[in-house]
């Protein structure tokens, strides 16, 4: 709106909820979810098959079972890499789909291709934002989860200038 010079009062962060693109953000946040949920299925699964249903003693007795023993460390390893592919599926799909459907009025397969085009076609510059903000989001929760009241609006902030620096208005 201020980009636009358009009235940008604090009120005005409310008109959201009446915007075109509420039904985009809400099914784009369904479709994280749903994703985020396969990958605790995933998680819990590949945990099973490793350690079976038995809950551990303890934190460190879960820590020690995980680095001592070769089932803790095949669950490092597989788990690390399917968790690394949600993440990229993940941020593939919502880097610049979130933004665009608050943007423009299109449709939520339009947005998520041009998501997808958009980091393949910049996949050295959107890797290193994908590291920058999971460092960020891991840092700002260090302090009780204080710091993402500040990381969070300069994220979104940098997010949208990126969005406007890779998809040409």
């Amino acid at each position: 709106r201020r980009e636009q010079g358009l009235d940008h009062s604090r009120w005005k962060a409310f008109h959201v909820l009446q915007r075109h693109s509420i039904r985009a953000v809400s099914v784009l946040g369904a479709m994280l979810m749903v994703l985020y949920l396969a990958w605790l299925t995933v998680a819990w699964t590949l945990y099973v098959v490793n350690f079976g249903t038995a809950i551990p003693e303890s934190v460190m007795d879960f820590t020690f079972q995980v680095l001592t023993t070769n089932s803790g460390w095949a669950l490092i390893l597989v788990g690390g890499s399917i968790g690394f592919f949600f993440a990229v599926v993940v941020f593939s799909f919502s880097v610049v789909s979130f933004p665009m459907v608050l943007d423009r009025d299109v449709s939520i397969r339009l947005a998520i291709q041009t998501s997808i085009r958009a980091v393949l076609a910049n996949p050295v510059t959107m890797g290193a934002w994908g590291f920058i903000v999971a460092f960020v989001l891991f840092i700002a929760s260090l302090p009780f989860f204080v710091g993402l009241s500040v990381a969070m609006p300069i994220l979104g902030h940098a997010t949208w200038h990126l969005y406007r620096k890779v998809v040409a208005t």
